[in-house]
């Protein structure tokens, strides 16, 4: 059905609820990449108005996918709760953001099997800033493995210890510095520069004897592809978390070497390992602008949508943690630091209006239009907005992946600074080892780093494989 709005006499027109929401974005490359963006600002202003009129119920009657066979499509179908959604059911896109500006976090949190996807996506659209900070504030998810993630007032970061060659010791020591400056506690997270099981399983085991020997309450992921966590567990590896990248179509999952049957697969495999106590959580998804439109798999869908269709694929298997890696993809999907900016807040706030643990990879590529100054800005709004996790590396320079993320410094600039403590486990924990004092502030003994270093083989000792 076409959409359309006059602008000061001249009538702008839509010819598909796709169109319409593709050309309301606000501005990034990916959609000029993919011939689906507005043609300047009075045409992006017609669309958003356009979409503010458009009944939430329309998102029922036009999927985007309607002509195309996609298992994700289907499965955003099966998910959507009828009764969940009845409290606004008979609201505009426009009207919804006013109710959800106004509403409490346990009101939002009761909708949110009521909310599709590309509904979130179009309000989103329509909010400013301010407005995705504010609501996504109210709306808490909480997690559970050794710690506790998604707590009202607290901020948890992922230890990101990648190495070129996924030398052992190299990866441990990269840990141990991020321990040593508090960063761990929604994960200790290796992307491995290989995926062999072989590697996978000295990885995983190298990092359950850190945990072991420090005695931390953390959880560790090998990052490698979901089929080869499969195999390592299938042999009996010590798998905490069990990782796989999403998108937002069947298409661009095939992409990936995945699809839903896969993943269900390795929940149940993960499931039955039993490390993961009982209630908790223990899948670790990750997702970003732009996946799809890569992998040729958007069927002209803007990439903000496609990126909140993967929030489908995540929320079926109750995970424990889900990020955005905002800026990853590079300048050819978010060109500059203020689409970067946008797009992590864009992100975080459809993750939580669908009930899932969103974190953020605050990072951009080298040849991306963006500095440490936008991260700075972007890891602030979000710690306003609750975020649940970020990344850290060493010296916010990942030195396998080649981006800049987070570094661990800033992550405690956000603890003292905007006075948020990691979770209560790990908190406990750093406290009793002395890496943080009783104010929470980051302790000036090198006692800790002596104590845990000489626990570790692997860097007392000679160099692992």
């Amino acid at each position: 059905m076409p959409f359309s709005h006059t602008v000061e006499s001249t009538v702008f027109r839509f010819e598909t609820l796709a169109d319409m929401l593709a050309k309301a974005s606000p501005p990034r490359s990916g959609d000029a990449l993919a011939g689906l963006a507005a043609s300047g600002p009075v045409e992006r202003l017609a669309a958003q108005m356009a979409l503010a009129d458009t009944p939430l119920k329309t998102f029922l009657a036009e999927p985007l996918l309607a002509d195309a066979k996609d298992e994700v499509s289907d499965l955003i179908e099966r998910q959507f709760d009828e009764r969940a959604f009845a409290p606004v059911s008979g609201l505009t896109v426009g009207a919804f953001r006013e109710w959800l500006l106004a509403a409490d976090g346990a009101a939002i949190a009761a909708l949110a099997w009521g909310l599709t996807p590309e509904m979130t996506a179009a309000v989103s659209k329509i909010c400013r800033l301010q407005d995705l900070v504010a609501i996504a504030a109210k709306r808490r998810v909480v997690t559970r493995f050794r710690t506790t993630i998604g707590l009202e007032g607290r901020l948890s970061t992922r230890n990101q210890p990648n190495h070129p060659t996924d030398d052992t010791a190299g990866i441990l020591a990269s840990a141990l510095d991020g321990l040593l400056m508090g960063s761990g506690d929604a994960v200790i997270g290796v992307n491995p520069a290989t995926d062999t099981v072989a590697d996978y399983v000295r990885i995983v085991s190298a990092l359950e004897e850190l945990r072991i020997r420090l005695g931390a309450p953390v959880q560790h992921c090998c990052l490698g592809h979901v089929t080869v966590a499969i195999d390592a567990m299938a042999r009996g590896a010590p798998v905490d978390l069990v990782f796989q990248s999403v998108a937002g179509s069947q298409k661009a999952n095939a992409g990936f070497g995945v699809d839903l049957a896969t993943l269900r697969e390795a929940h149940d495999a993960g499931r039955a390992l039993g490390r993961c106590p009982a209630g908790g959580q223990f899948l670790y998804f990750e997702t970003g602008q732009g996946a799809a439109l890569s992998a040729d798999a958007h069927f002209g869908i803007d990439q903000q949508t496609m990126e909140a269709r993967a929030y489908a694929v995540a929320r079926e298997f109750d995970p424990l943690l889900v990020n955005t890696v905002v800026g990853f993809i590079g300048p050819e999907y978010l060109f500059d630091g203020k689409e970067i900016v946008r797009a992590g807040l864009e992100d975080h706030f459809c993750g939580k209006l669908l009930g899932l643990p969103m974190g953020v990879d605050v990072c951009y590529t080298n040849h991306a239009n963006a500095d440490g100054d936008d991260m700075d800005a972007l890891l602030t709004l979000l710690v306003a907005a609750g975020v649940n996790f970020v990344i850290t590396v060493p010296g916010a320079d990942d030195i396998m992946l080649n981006y800049q993320s987070l570094s661990h410094h800033d992550a405690a600039f956000a603890r003292e600074t905007l006075r948020r403590p990691p979770a209560p486990e790990f908190e406990a924990w750093l406290q009793g080892v002395g890496i943080l004092d009783g104010q929470g502030r980051l302790g000036a003994s090198p006692r800790p780093l002596a104590d845990m270093a000489a626990r570790l083989p692997q860097l007392s000792g000679p160099r692992a494989a």
